[in-house]
């Protein structure tokens, strides 16, 4: 599968903080997280740890994946920004998956996951991005979606509508992220929506360090 040719090069990126005591080695909990990330199912990912004499359940690897905390890093300082939402379902229940991208990079900026999409909510995902990158002179890319141009007119940010060009960027990682949640009908089932959110903030990051 194309995914496993993107297990390359280092997982030092993994930070294993969170571990108390050595139960299992710290290469197969970095392999694991990184296997999982990359596009093997928990399964897949369990039974080569047991080829590699780890045997560890489907549970432990995805409690691996949420206590990396893993977020995609700050410090950016783009030209544009590329900025989104889209339908996630958890449970049967909608979701907004909001994303920023670097159109340049390919790499996502910021990611959150609401129970809704309002101005007020975009807001509150804009001064975070804020917090995060300087975007202060970035024009950012958006759709005629109303409630992302008045909270970025409030931001007193530049916003251009586009369409197509840079802003694909941000379509087609979300394409990336519905796949890998294809299995589920592009639903996360019997999952808080905080886990799964996670989840998706932990795929960024792996997603941007196969973009480097």
């Amino acid at each position: 599968m194309p995914e496993i040719s993107r297990l390359s090069g280092d997982n030092d990126w993994i930070e294993l903080d969170f571990v108390e005591r050595q139960r299992t080695p710290e290469f197969a909990m970095r392999l694991g997280i990184q296997m999982h990330l990359a596009g093997l199912s928990l399964s897949n990912t369990i039974s080569i740890l047991g080829r590699l004499g780890v045997k560890r359940s489907r549970t432990a690897v995805h409690d691996w994946v949420q206590k990396a905390d893993l977020q995609p890093d700050g410090g950016a300082n783009p030209n544009h920004v590329a900025l989104d939402e889209t339908v996630i379902r958890i449970n049967d229940q909608q979701y907004w998956l909001y994303a920023a991208i670097d159109p340049e990079t390919n790499k996502f900026l910021h990611i959150r996951l609401f129970a809704t999409y309002t101005t007020g909510l975009t807001e509150i995902f804009l001064s975070e991005l804020r917090e995060k990158h300087d975007v202060e002179s970035a024009v950012f890319l958006v759709d005629d979606a109303q409630w992302l141009q008045t909270a970025l007119d409030r931001h007193g940010l530049d916003c251009r509508y586009e369409r197509h060009g840079n802003r694909n960027a941000v379509e087609r990682l979300f394409r990336e992220v519905k796949r890998r949640t294809s299995s589920f009908s592009n639903m996360f089932s019997h999952v808080e929506p905080t886990t799964a959110e996670s989840w998706l903030q932990a795929l960024a990051v792996w997603w941007n360090r196969c973009q480097s």
